[in-house]
């Protein structure tokens, strides 16, 4: 037999569909009916607690609620006895009040009437998604000033908080998943459907990115920047970055950025290198290097972590571009090192770019949830690895099936 619980969570999940989205539709409310189950216990005195729960919480002692229906059927055990086979709220005072959503379904009304008499296109929006009507009551008259600003001027070029709207400062910032969502129905055809930054997606001014690096060869550093080797600049300036570079080396951590000779146990020396810099990629944020075109022309080495996140940063940047050769990410450095290995961090990501040999480790690394952080190789490890690399040649890439 249904309990009065099951009721509840019947009646929870009808509240959505049909009845919000009837709501916005301006339909008549309809009897919601939830089929009761036939099935009863075989003891009287359990029968009899049952029937008088489902009793107790309907409309019949309430006064609202639910209303059952019932057939007198003759069990083997019970003899001729009345079985609930349809519970159903008869009207809307019955099911909201059964549901505590008076006010809520009030409050309801009024915001739907708010954005329709604004934007009557998004009427499929909001049947689509009522409860969020309700999630972000009572934001929306200052959402509604936000769309129809873009409305009006749908690429202001200006950063969020200089946008003339009568909304607090920081309203559009906390606000942008519910904005977004609605700015990509008012004026799709101004939107940036290939960005996904809330602000160049709507043509808005932003805080652009910046990429540190060090520069390895000291006449560079002297000829073009008096002797500065270590430097930030804007993502554009770097992409338009006119230096004799030959190699860029991308490092995932600040440690392995820095020169530091004074305690080789506890940092890492990159030695100096002609017509090279190095770059602090900040793991998952190397991707705002994807339009640096003069990478194509030159080597380009990555080393991150040995661990499963740092082969999807790999399989990440080699998605951009495909002759990055990892370094230091290999079985071998993994187990001269193994003293060092640590337990990893579990994610379910994917890393299709990676070589066979690549591909080995990073299902091993990700299978065992194991890691060895780039700060761990000595110096005299990273020293003889690039002497060695200088005297060969630059060895072909192929990625794993």
């Amino acid at each position: 037999m249904i309990h009065p619980n099951e009721i509840r969570k019947k009646a929870e999940r009808k509240y959505e569909t049909p009845y919000l989205q009837s709501v916005v539709n301006d339909l008549p409310f309809t009897e919601i009916v939830i089929i009761g189950n036939k099935k009863t216990s075989d003891n009287f005195t359990d029968f009899d607690k049952e029937i008088s729960k489902l009793i107790d919480n309907s409309k019949e002692k309430k006064g609202y609620g639910y209303s059952v229906k019932w057939q007198t059927v003759k069990k083997k055990n019970l003899g001729t006895q009345d079985i609930p086979v349809e519970i159903s709220f008869q009207s809307e005072y019955d099911f909201l009040k059964y549901l505590n959503k008076e006010k809520e379904v009030s409050e309801f009304h009024k915001n739907r009437d708010l954005i329709l008499s604004n934007f009557p296109e998004l009427k499929d929006w909001i049947c689509k998604n009522p409860l969020k009507i309700i999630k972000h009551h009572p934001k929306w008259n200052d959402i509604m000033l936000v769309c129809n600003y873009f409305k009006t001027t749908p690429k202001p070029n200006m950063y969020i908080r200089e946008l003339p709207i009568w909304v607090h400062t920081k309203f559009v910032e906390e606000n942008k998943g519910i904005i977004r969502e609605l700015l990509d129905i008012l004026i799709q055809e101004h939107v940036q459907h290939d960005e996904k930054d809330f602000e160049k997606r709507f043509n808005l001014k932003y805080v652009e990115p910046t990429v540190r690096f060090r520069i390895l060869d000291k006449k560079i550093s002297k000829d073009y920047f008096s002797g500065i080797d270590d430097l930030s600049i804007t993502v554009s300036q770097f992409e338009e970055l006119n230096l004799p570079i030959k190699r860029v080396l991308v490092v995932e951590n600040k440690t392995n950025l820095l020169t530091v000779t004074e305690n080789l146990a506890l940092s890492l020396t990159l030695p100096e290198m002609e017509a090279t810099i190095v770059i602090f990629g900040s793991g998952y944020k190397v991707e705002i290097l994807k339009n640096v075109t003069w990478f194509n022309q030159i080597e380009l080495l990555y080393w991150g972590d040995i661990d499963a996140q740092g082969f999807e940063i790999l399989s990440q940047f080699r998605g951009h571009f495909l002759h990055v050769e990892s370094i230091f990410m290999d079985k071998e450095t993994y187990e001269a090192f193994e003293s060092d290995v640590v337990d990893g961090t579990e994610k379910e990501n994917s890393a299709p770019n990676l070589t066979p040999e690549e591909h080995e480790l990073y299902a091993d690394l990700k299978e065992n949830n194991k890691r060895l952080e780039q700060e761990k190789i000595s110096y005299e490890y990273v020293g003889k690895f690039f002497e060695k690399k200088f005297a060969t040649s630059k060895k072909s890439i192929t990625f794993a099936p």
